[in-house]
């Protein structure tokens, strides 16, 4: 490996070589599967070497489980700022939503790794990707405001979630092989016609809920 990588990386500083990791870790993590995906792989992709990606993470499944968080709590904060500006309970379903897709259109790569299922058997992985749905099961609860019990609310919370995951990967499959579009406008408006779409979706289901 040339020098110039390692002279380029002294200009960052240690957060911002971190966020310079987590990006390109997402990024192979998505490409590849965590399985397939090795430190080396990572330590390649960033233009530094492997002992200087271990100054920051311990080990892959850290590494990984870093970025399922991360993007975890990016989520949980832009639906929280959504409901913020929200009057009614259809504008908090739909601003959470436009909030989301936003996210997603805007980093594609980070939603194919917190949606995979890639983990070969290993609990910890299996176990945390859960606690992101769970964590989203709550923050969605709120918003249904229809005189349910805990238990229904929650339910539909659940149905909300998985819908959302399932738009998010049919979305990804296909824009699979284009380019992520760098021009601001153009994510708003992607990330604004998915939302419309699921949201409309979404509210006539609430519409029809009965509290039985």
């Amino acid at each position: 490996m040339s020098t110039a990588p390692e002279t380029a990386t002294k200009r960052l500083t240690g957060e911002q070589r971190r966020e310079q990791l987590l990006e390109v870790a997402a990024r192979i993590f998505a490409e590849r599967g965590y399985q397939a995906t090795t430190m080396d792989d990572v330590a390649e992709a960033a233009g530094v070497t492997k002992p200087l990606l271990y100054q920051h993470f311990n080990s892959k499944k850290d590494l990984y489980l870093e970025l399922v968080d991360e993007v975890a709590g990016r989520i949980l904060a832009g639906i929280a700022a959504a409901n913020q500006q929200a009057a009614t309970g259809r504008e908090k379903v739909e601003l959470s939503l436009n909030a989301y897709f936003l996210l997603v259109v805007e980093d594609r790569a980070s939603f194919q790794l917190l949606y995979n299922r890639d983990h070969g058997g290993d609990d910890d992985l299996g176990r945390a990707t859960r606690r992101v749905e769970r964590a989203l099961i709550a923050a969605i609860d709120p918003l249904i405001d229809a005189g349910l019990d805990e238990g229904h609310r929650r339910f539909l919370a659940a149905a909300m979630v998985g819908m959302a995951e399932g738009s998010t990967l049919a979305w990804i499959d296909s824009a699979t092989g284009s380019a992520p579009s760098e021009d601001a406008a153009l994510r708003e408006a992607e990330a604004a016609r998915l939302s419309r779409r699921l949201s409309s979706l979404m509210w006539a289901g609430l519409r029809a809920v009965s509290a039985d």
